[in-house]
Formats: C-alpha cells, sequence, structure tokens
C-alpha cells in the first residue's frame, strides 16, 4: 500500500506508535503537502514564504499531533493550523513593514507585482490583485471554496464560523471581487 493511500485513522494510528510515529508523519505530510502549500501559497501569496510557513506548520502539527481528539477530520485540523500560521505570519509580516493601511497597498500586493512574471493584463493577475483587497477573513473563505472547493461544512471546522457566516463571507467575497474586475 503506497504511504500516501493509508486512511487518516490509520496514519494516527500509528503516529501515536513509538516505533511508527515517523514513519506516519512523514506519510500524512507527503498525502497532505501539496494541498497544504497551496493554500498557504495563496494567502502569503510568495514561494519562498509559503514555504517557510509550511515548514511551521509541520511543526506544529508534530507538536500538536498528540492532543488531537480526532472531532474533526484530521484534513479540516491540518488546514486550521495552516490557516492559523498564515494569519500570524501575515500579522508579522504587516509589523515588520509597517506599511500604512491609508496607502492602500499591502506588502502581500507588493510581493505580487513584483513577481516577474506578474502581468496586470491578465486575469489570473487581476484576480490575485482582486482577492488581495479582500479583508482576510473573506480572502480566506474565498480562497477555501473557489480554489479547494471546500464544502462550507468543512470550512465551519477550520475556521470555526457558522456555515451561513461562511456563505454571507464568500458571497460578498464574490461581489467585492467581480467589482475590482470590472473597473481595475
Amino acid at each position: 500500500m503506497a504511504l500516501t493511500s493509508t486512511s487518516d485513522a490509520e496514519l494516527l494510528f500509528q503516529f501515536r506508535n513509538p516505533i511508527t510515529k515517523e514513519k506516519a508523519f512523514t506519510a500524512m505530510l507527503k498525502k497532505y503537502q501539496e494541498k497544504l502549500y497551496w493554500h498557504i501559497r495563496r494567502m502569503v501569496v510568495d514561494h519562498e514564504d509559503a514555504n517557510d510557513v509550511l515548514q511551521n506548520v509541520s511543526i506544529r502539527v508534530w507538536n500538536g499531533l498528540e492532543n488531537f481528539k480526532e472531532n474533526s477530520q484530521l484534513y479540516t485540523w491540518l488546514y486550521r493550523v495552516a490557516t492559523n500560521e498564515c494569519l500570524t505570519f501575515i500579522e508579522q509580516q504587516k509589523k515588520r513593514t509597517s506599511v500604512s493601511i491609508d496607502e492602500g497597498t499591502t506588502g502581500i500586493e507588493n510581493k505580487l507585482k513584483a513577481d516577474k512574471h506578474f502581468d496586470a493584463s491578465k486575469l489570473e493577475w487581476k484576480l490575485q490583485l482582486a482577492i488581495q483587497q479582500l479583508p482576510e477573513k473573506q480572502k480566506i473563505v474565498f480562497q477555501l471554496r473557489y480554489f479547494d472547493e471546500m464544502p462550507y461544512a468543512d470550512m465551519s471546522q477550520i475556521l470555526e464560523t457558522s456555515e451561513g457566516a461562511l456563505k454571507a463571507s464568500y458571497h460578498h467575497a464574490v461581489k467585492k471581487i467581480e467589482e475590482f474586475m470590472l473597473h481595475n
């Protein structure tokens, strides 16, 4: 059986056994690493920053997995850890750059525009700029729903918010993105 096809329950069982703990952790990372990387990358934009945050997520998961009570699915718990690490990273970046909000451009927007492939006339770049204009929560909700096609029930567990509030956030995010795309 391939490592990535092992069920989450089996991985958790193996993780709790000192003999198979490291093997199970490695298998878990292989299983979820790509999805977590892209979730993180969409939030922090820069590849190097995404790798740094993913490394922090791995450490947090290693340290916290013993206490995972399985009240939620493993992947929703991993996304919650990744989302929280991203928010912490973004907050630290804001403090480091101390860019005034009145200036209207965030550090993430600057990184996006500094990308050597950036072309504001291309739709995918325009979409990324539009996403960066959203408030943090709407940005996360939009990305989880649009890119990961995540059900609201799973997002509710990750973000610890009601499904109704998430649906409203997504709706507002879509409207703001549509408005941005029309006028920019």
